[in-house]
């Protein structure tokens, strides 16, 4: 054997080491990072039984001490990830360096502006985010998940004590929520101590799933969960409503985060980190204007020849709405579940000739049940990485009528093609390191929430509204309001707009007071799609007819979610591969 036979076998014999450490990298941090997030390690089972167990009992601490914890864990990861010479990874080992970094300098980039967080809000504080947690993800399936049950019901209160001092310390320096928002939180905390302990969710939830599970001793343990609500959850909730008071007698209504300290700042942070993008706020502001003025007037095209002609778009759609329900009857939720099952089934038999991959887990259609869908949305729930159930595209069902108009751009948006191609075959993706299968320290909606409405527009491509201008107006109706969203919330962040002036120009009050806890998240959707069209549009251009829409989705879909310039990255590779 030569040398140069010698330093080449030397070569691929350190890749592959290298290649196997870093994999291996991927791995330990993960589950470093998980470890200190016992919520979400609970919501993914994502350790083996016996460390998932211990951590079942567990809260994370106090966003206080959190925050900075996490910012110097993301620090050690980065470094960490630095070791590794990228000359020596493969290609696929590349982009998961690359998302990783892009995660964790996202962490660490959120430093300044820390105590902008309000940690309890009427959106997702602590205090709806366990109950939540105890409520819909904490399993009870045996005696041991009972016990870890009561140890963090035992933890709660204790935990929103140090949430509120955190809010009364930062409205000490002037940083406060607005005051409608402070009203929204404190009327939710208000109704949640209303019922007598013994018939709070906390305890008739845990009632129910000990009762379905067959847990010996369930009444005691219902009788000591009642104690600690009556004792310890109620009293630190009533602790805090007090705070808050006192905190909302100097708030004002002013929405926008340019009213705190490194505001402006701050917000392009949250711009960047939820658009993945370097838009500033001024191009997102008018980007939505633009989007705005070319759909209304594709709806008006549409609205005029259907005999909708007088009134604003959005009284004309309500019309269009009450025109097209279905027929009141005692089997109508039956009949639209059915409907639903019929529009996803066509849409997969449709897609197969524009897909590359597809997931092997079916999509199946489920209402939500009846006790939560009350204030509850549409959603995709992912199968699980074992194939042990399907993807599940649950709907709210209340009632009393119901709208025909939006439900097909609802099916491509939630199922298929949407949330299940997209999600599902990230999770089915076992050659992506776990944190990219599960999501593991960010969803990264401008992707998620991109493809979601992507697949909105690819229907409507693809000529799958031909023949139903109904439905049709529906998904412009949806795309509309998400690019008001982009005007909203740059205009509340930015421009000084109020809470009225945002419900005036059409959005929701729930939406606005949405977008001012969560600055920057509501770009998300619409950034996403725009980028993934542009993508799609600027390949096609430069491939001419070598340019394969199947194989566009593969590229998009093969990676799981990333950061918008990564996926530039894939597609523009792609292009090259290809032109040759």
């Amino acid at each position: 054997m030569t040398r140069r036979e010698l330093v080449a076998l030397a070569a691929a014999a350190s890749c592959r080491a290298q290649a196997q450490t870093i994999d291996q990298y991927f791995e330990a941090f993960t589950a470093e990072w998980m470890r200190a997030d016992p919520e979400s390690s609970t919501i993914d089972r994502y350790f083996p039984a016996a460390e998932q167990d211990i951590l079942d009992g567990k809260l994370s601490r106090p966003s206080a001490e959190d925050g900075p914890a996490r910012i110097a864990l993301a620090r050690k990861g980065l470094a960490g990830l630095a070791k590794f010479d990228r000359g020596t990874l493969t290609a696929a080992q590349r982009v998961s360096a690359d998302v990783l970094k892009w995660l964790l300098d996202d962490v660490v980039g959120e430093e300044p502006f820390l105590e902008l967080r309000f940690p309890i809000n009427q959106f997702h504080g602590i205090q709806s985010g366990i109950t939540r947690l105890l409520t819909d993800m904490h399993p009870i399936r045996n005696r041991r998940d009972a016990d870890n049950y009561m140890a963090r019901l035992e933890a709660f209160g204790p935990v929103l004590d140090q949430e509120s001092d955190t809010m009364r310390d930062r409205a000490s320096r002037g940083i406060r929520p607005p005051s409608f928002i402070l009203a929204e939180t404190v009327g939710q905390m208000r109704r949640f101590v209303t019922p007598a302990p013994e018939t709070n969710v906390l305890v008739t939830s845990f009632a129910q799933r000990l009762q379905q599970a067959k847990v010996a001793g369930a009444p005691a343990l219902v009788a000591a969960a009642s104690k600690l609500v009556a004792g310890s959850v109620y009293p630190s909730f009533r602790r805090t409503l007090d705070n808050l008071s006192t905190i909302a007698a100097k708030a004002t209504p002013e929405a926008g985060m340019r009213r705190l300290p490194k505001g402006r700042e701050a917000y392009a942070f949250y711009l960047n980190r939820f658009t993945t993008t370097s838009m500033t706020a001024e191009q997102i502001h008018q980007k939505g204007l633009a989007e705005v003025k070319r759909i209304e007037a594709e709806m008006e095209a549409l609205l005029r020849p259907l005999g909708y002609s007088g009134g604003t778009i959005e009284q004309r759609m309500k019309k269009l709405g009450e025109d097209n329900v279905y027929r009141n009857s005692p089997t109508v939720r039956e009949e639209i579940l059915a409907d639903y099952t019929a529009m996803i089934r066509v849409a997969n038999e449709r897609a197969a000739s524009d897909f590359l991959l597809r997931p092997k887990a079916a999509c199946v259609v489920q209402r939500i049940p009846a006790y939560e869908e009350g204030n509850a949305a549409a959603n995709y729930q992912p199968p699980p990485a074992d194939g042990s159930r399907p993807g599940l595209f649950r709907v709210p069902l209340p009632g009393p009528t119901f709208s025909k108009v939006g439900m097909r751009t609802l099916a491509y948006h939630e199922a298929i093609p949407g949330h299940h191609f997209q999600i599902a075959l990230q999770v089915e993706n076992a050659s992506l390191p776990k944190f990219r299968q599960n999501s593991t320290f960010s969803s990264l909606s401008a992707y998620a929430e991109g493809w979601g409405l992507y697949a909105e527009r690819l229907a409507f491509d693809l000529g799958w509204y031909k023949g139903d201008p109904v439905s049709d107006l529906g998904r412009l109706n949806g795309e509309l309001f998400r690019a008001r969203r982009l005007v909203t919330d740059t205009g509340l962040h930015t421009k000084g707009w109020t809470r009225e002036q945002a419900i005036a120009y059409g959005m929701p009050k729930s939406e606005v007071d949405r977008y001012v806890v969560m600055p920057g998240q509501a770009c998300s959707y619409k950034i996403g799609q725009l980028k993934m069209l542009e993508l799609r549009e600027r390949a096609r251009a430069a491939l001419g007819a070598k340019f394969s829409l199947k194989e566009f989705h593969g590229v998009v879909l093969g990676n799981g979610a990333i950061p918008l310039a990564i996926l530039e990255g894939q597609v523009e590779e792609w292009v090259k591969s290809l032109k040759g």
